[in-house]
């Protein structure tokens, strides 16, 4: 019953902030995500809203809290309203295929921020997933010599995180001496709380020395999660920890010498900025050919770090 109702005063509460549209007032532009909860994808968002509404849009932003059900329904609910364009705010466009589809017959042009790409979207903004796994499996293995018991932490779910699991896969594939010795996939929301409980749950199986050498985690939250939890196990000499985003927690973490110690940095203001730029070209009645958009993605670990924290 709980349920029906939010869903209910959800749907209430999109209808009423869309009302206008049909009134013909500025353009509209709806922003729909499950994973607002994300530092990362909040920065993105929030930063596209600002970038947005400085173009003269109204920004829409719908968080469905990882219920991908909830999302089909807002967005036949948007597209119904007839807005000006839909940003894919993360997530995989192949759980909405036919919701894209509806859009495209509508004429409502879809993007991709930091999503997957489908045909029916426009483009996608994000960044090369491939490289941002293999800078970073790199630099891990590179530290561990070649050599070492690895953790992994993941969420096939997102296309950008599987990218990065599928690189991870490929390089530890071809050392012989890397073992991964346990593999976690992370819950979405609350990614930091249940990285910290699963890699309770590993240390507490792994209790000796040598038996657990680093956790590559896919972004940043579950590395924190699982560094947290580290540290209080008293493990943090021990065990290396490196993530995916240069969100401000781990490079918090990285200057204080934790368990963590390389990201590399997604540009979400970039995205944002890049992702209203081909929107304006849409709106202008430009046609867009490149299908993907990338923004650069520096490695950073201890002796870069203040760079990124100014």
């Amino acid at each position: 019953m709980k349920k029906v109702l939010f869903l209910l005063i959800t749907a209430v509460l999109i209808v009423s902030s869309l009302g206008f549209v049909a009134q013909g007032a500025e353009k509209v532009v709806a922003v729909l995500t499950p994973y607002l909860a994300s530092v990362t994808t909040n920065t993105m968002i929030r930063t596209f809203e600002e970038f947005g509404e400085e173009e003269g849009w109204k920004v829409v932003v719908i968080d469905t809290k990882g219920d991908f059900g909830a999302l089909a329904n807002r967005w036949e609910d948007v597209i119904a309203q007839k807005v000006d364009a839909i940003v894919m705010g993360m997530g995989d466009p192949n759980q909405l295929g036919k919701q894209i589809k509806m859009a495209s017959e509508a004429g409502i042009p879809v993007f991709g921020g930091d999503a997957g790409y489908i045909e029916g979207m426009v483009c996608n903004v994000t960044s090369n997933n491939y490289v941002l796994s293999a800078q970073i499996t790199s630099y891990l293995f590179n530290r561990l010599e070649g050599k070492g018991n690895v953790v992994k932490f993941y969420h096939s779910a997102h296309p950008g995180v599987r990218k990065r699991e599928i690189i991870f896969d490929a390089i530890a594939n071809s050392k012989p001496e890397i073992k991964v010795i346990a593999e976690h996939f992370v819950q979405v929301p609350g990614p930091i709380e249940d990285a910290k409980k699963a890699m309770e749950s590993i240390l507490l199986a792994h209790p000796q020395k040598g038996e657990i050498d680093a956790v590559w985690a896919a972004w940043d939250e579950p590395a924190i999660g699982a560094a947290l939890a580290i540290i209080e196990a008293g493990r943090q000499d021990e065990i290396i920890v490196t993530g995916i985003d240069g969100n401000k927690q781990a490079l918090e973490m990285i200057k204080k010498g934790s368990s963590i110690k390389a990201t590399v940095k997604q540009d979400f203001v970039e995205m944002a900025k890049i992702l209203v730029e081909q929107i304006k070209k849409v709106f202008d009645g430009e046609k867009i050919l490149e299908r993907i958009f990338y923004a650069p993605s520096p490695l950073i670990t201890q002796s870069n770090v203040i760079d990124y924290l100014q």
